[in-house]
């Protein structure tokens, strides 16, 4: 039975793994996103809408634009 249960645990360890990298460029990013303005955060979307147009994934815009999302709901709601 614990075999069973520990193919999972594995499983998630495995994507964890594989998640690391995104989730600690995310937190190398706070504290830049932590000095827009209300105006500068805001204007981010469309950045990013215009850098996918002209050819980034959106692998590549993920980190910036969940650090882009947390910062905003820090700020309306408190919250990360």
């Amino acid at each position: 039975m614990v075999k069973f249960f520990a193919r999972f645990t594995d499983s998630n360890e495995k994507q964890l793994k594989q998640l690391q990298p995104i989730v600690d460029r995310i937190n190398e990013l706070e504290p830049s996103f932590e000095e827009l303005s209300d105006a500068e955060l805001r204007a981010k979307t469309e950045e990013f809408k215009a850098r996918l147009k002209d050819g980034a994934s959106l692998d590549e815009l993920l980190p910036e634009a969940f650090a882009a999302v947390r910062q905003a709901a820090w700020r309306t709601i408190g919250q990360r």
